[in-house]
């Protein structure tokens, strides 16, 4: 008699190919509801080989799922767009594997993903967009929070990390289009935050504000289409060539690059701190101490226009020459101006996270965790405290821009204003540190 032979479960891996730029350098796969990351041997052969993310150095041997998730995963939409994608696209909400397979066409960076045995598409002709006339525009501003990217739209695979709205377009001066079949985007529309007064007004105010502050932010300029406000944000991962064809730059924000996956990108859920963001700046930017200057400017300016939202996946590295650079400044909004807005910062300065409890010894202790000498973090912090005010009173004033006589605009430059005077006085008035040893939010836990 036979012996029974036993039923084996057969393990089936579904795989896209990642491709960096025109060339596939590796394989996702999905094995048993777990991801993995393999390099392609011809990509590791070649001499001029980058690794897809900081977190993801090149070598021979896959990469698991705790090591693969978090950069991949960090390409999708967060939360209920990300539920609302799902439902569109009738995948789960949790499989980021099948998300990618669907959207993961024009992505952050240079990452796309195919099916194997699938090349880049080659659009019909050099820019494949469908203009939008304005009526357009209006639809899928309506369309958005109920269809975020535009998921399921033949042409369309679209993604972008975040929780808000937001959709990757075209846009040649004059008319707003969608990027079809490969076809990069040049900007970032990102209409009204529902439930928050004045987002449009207020990301725009912040992002002149730190162009006029010369901090070097993402260039973006607020639009209206038929009464409706959005933000345009031109894409600094984008860029055009000699011959006028555009194309895409890597990149990779500070949760990627450290392997933190994107439901963990606020520190007190176990995400990056400060000097973990400076940390990662001086181990990959080259040279990097003038990187570190700018993200010490970041920080400071975030600080003192209330964005409480500046969290790690808010701050990124872009690949555009032979080493990272730290990327300009985006997604830059007062939230502390909103009371329903939680009041802790995204990251500590210090060892705190609300703004009115930072003195002297907490900017201190943040210069000395990041690296910097206290001397010349203090003298920083003053420069910028000092010219802030002035110039967002100049900005609020200026013709033209949709800034003079908006509420939130003038709560946001009273703000600034009260900030920048509380901390030049906390750093230059010696009766602080009496003020500070009586506020009971700054003293001491005692033992026993």
């Amino acid at each position: 008699m036979r012996p029974a032979i036993k039923n084996r479960a057969v393990t089936v891996a579904h795989e896209l190919n990642v491709w960096l730029f025109a060339d596939c350098v590796g394989t996702l796969a999905l094995v048993d509801g777990r991801l993995s990351f393999r390099y392609a041997p011809d990509w590791l052969a070649r001499p001029n080989a980058i690794a897809v993310s900081a977190s993801l150095p090149l070598q021979a041997e896959p990469f698991d799922e705790r090591k693969t998730r978090p950069f991949f995963a960090g390409l999708l939409p967060e939360g209920q767009m990300r539920r609302l994608i799902a439902q569109q696209l009738q995948v789960s909400g949790q499989n980021d594997f099948a998300l990618l397979d669907r959207i993961g066409g024009e992505c952050a960076g240079a990452v796309t993903f195919l099916e194997p045995g699938h090349g880049l598409p080659v659009p019909a002709r050099d820019d494949d967009v469908q203009w939008l006339s304005h009526g357009e525009v209006v639809a899928i501003l309506d369309e958005l929070p109920r269809r975020p990217m535009l998921a399921g739209k033949v042409g369309l695979r679209l993604s972008l990390a975040g929780a808000q709205d937001k959709l990757p377009v075209v846009f040649d001066g004059a008319r707003i289009g969608l990027p079809l079949n490969g076809t990069p985007s040049s900007h970032i529309l990102k209409p009204a935050i529902q439930a928050v007064e004045d987002s449009v007004i207020n990301e725009g105010y912040c992002m002149a504000l730190a162009e006029a502050m010369q901090l070097r932010p993402a260039k973006s300029k607020i639009h209206f289409v038929l009464n409706r406000s959005f933000l345009l944000v031109e894409r600094y991962d984008r860029v055009v060539d000699a011959q006028g064809r555009r194309q895409r730059l890597h990149q990779e924000d500070f949760c990627q690059a450290q392997g933190v996956a994107p439901e963990m990108k606020y520190q007190n859920e176990g995400g990056p701190d400060l000097p973990q963001c400076f940390d990662l700046v001086r181990r990959a930017a080259r040279p990097s101490a003038p990187q570190i200057l700018r993200l010490l400017d970041y920080v400071i300016f975030n600080a003192l226009i209330g964005n409480h939202d500046a969290h790690a996946k808010n701050f990124s590295l872009l690949y555009a020459g032979k080493t990272p650079v730290l990327a300009p400044f985006y997604d830059t909004l007062s939230t502390a101006v909103y009371p329903t807005l939680t009041p802790k910062m995204a990251m500590k300065i210090g060892s705190k996270y609300k703004f009115s409890e930072i003195y002297p010894r907490h900017w201190e202790q943040f210069a000395e965790a990041v690296g910097l000498a206290k001397a010349q973090a203090k003298k920083r912090i003053l420069e910028l405290a000092r010219s802030l005010p002035a110039t967002a009173l100049e900005l609020r004033s200026a013709p033209g821009l949709g800034f003079v006589g908006n509420a939130v605009v003038e709560r946001i430059t009273a703000l600034i204003e009260q900030r920048c005077a509380q901390t030049i006085r906390r750093l230059t008035d010696p009766a602080v540190e009496n003020e500070a040893a009586a506020d009971p939010s700054v003293r001491a836990p005692q033992i026993g």
